[in-house]
């Protein structure tokens, strides 16, 4: 046997005991590497005669070919081995009952979401959505609450990078009454709209959350009372609650964009709730100077506005008693509502 067949042989030998990719380059290495015994075969051609060289240069070429295919057929039997190795490890027993996809449902405060639109737009309102970063004047000074306002410290918030045209932080929404002002300024009396929307403010426990949802609703137009304004949440809560065995009552309050103001309150006449009076909203006849700042006549256009907690009307009527759990992710808890 030459010195060739010998490599050759020794080549096949080394890369069928290679038990790895990793020990089968090192094999490979031997043979066909930078230093390996067909690269120094190759270089030894220049010491040669020019017909030697040629004669000997064939036969190097087919030794490094067989090498070469010894060195391909022992890759795929080790990438064949490792394949039988993980589908053996990742069995599939075919007798198992098969395993669909779960199905997705919509969150419970989405479905009060969507409840909300659907009721107020069956009785004339428009659905308005805004910006959740705001400006401190869309915040807070078109709603009557100039800086240093004692209502602005019942509302901490969270402040963001970048600055309004009058160099003050911008923040995100405390409530949706902002798109009140922006609504406003953009349509004319008669308005009829509701500005439902992600709101934040830096609190949570048990009953509050640093992001929660709101509803706003406003009226204006020339001749809108009180008695309107509890027309249109009495027919709202009951079609909300779906159930006429309801009260509503209004109970004097304070709010700065409202004068006077009032929270609504609601009774049920039946079920685990029956008698307890619970707040749902505050409300009030929009205030004059936020009129003003809607760009429009106080003097001309009155109207009432209301703001209520989409969680807040959630809980009461699926029976949830910690607001947490909306947003916890059990679908142990969610699924209940799909």
């Amino acid at each position: 046997m030459n010195p060739l067949d010998q490599i050759v042989s020794q080549a096949c030998a080394d890369f069928l005991a290679a038990a790895d990719a990793a020990a089968l380059e090192n094999a490979k290495a031997l043979y066909l590497g930078k230093s390996g015994q067909i690269t120094e075969q190759m270089k030894s051609l220049g010491k040669l005669s020019p017909d030697e060289r040629k004669t000997q240069g064939a036969v190097i070429n087919a030794a490094k070919v067989q090498i070469e295919n010894a060195l391909t057929e022992r890759r795929e039997a080790l990438a064949n081995a490792q394949l039988q190795a993980r589908l053996s490890a990742e069995a599939i027993d075919v007798t198992l009952p098969g395993r669909g996809r779960g199905v997705g449902g919509i969150h419970p405060v989405m479905r009060t979401w969507q409840r909300v639109e659907e009721i107020f737009r069956s009785i004339g309102f428009d659905v308005a959505d805004g910006p959740e970063i705001e400006t401190d004047w869309t915040n807070f000074t078109a709603l009557n609450s100039p800086e240093n306002h004692p209502a602005r410290s019942m509302q901490d918030t969270f402040y963001v990078d970048g600055r309004d045209s009058e160099g003050k932080q911008l923040l995100l929404r405390t409530h949706t009454s902002p798109m009140q002002v922006r609504y406003a300024r953009m349509n004319q009396p008669p308005i009829k709209v509701i500005a439902p929307g992600r709101t934040y403010r830096v609190d949570s426990d048990a009953t509050h959350s640093p992001m929660f949802h709101q509803v706003e609703g406003l009226w204006i137009a020339e001749d809108i009372s009180f008695a309107d304004l509890k027309g249109v949440y009495l027919n709202f809560v009951k079609a909300f609650f779906e159930t006429n065995d309801l009260q509503v009552r209004f109970r004097p309050s304070y709010f700065p964009f409202t004068e006077p103001s009032a929270e609504i309150d609601i009774a049920f006449g039946s079920g685990p709730l029956k008698g307890r009076w619970l707040e749902v909203s505050g409300s009030g006849q929009v205030h004059p100077a936020v009129i003003r700042n809607m760009g429009l006549d106080p003097e001309k256009y009155i109207g009432f506005a209301f703001g209520s907690g989409l969680e807040r009307l959630t809980m009461l009527r699926y029976g949830v008693n910690d607001l947490r759990l909306f947003y916890e992710g059990d679908l142990r808890f969610l699924k209940q509502f799909n």
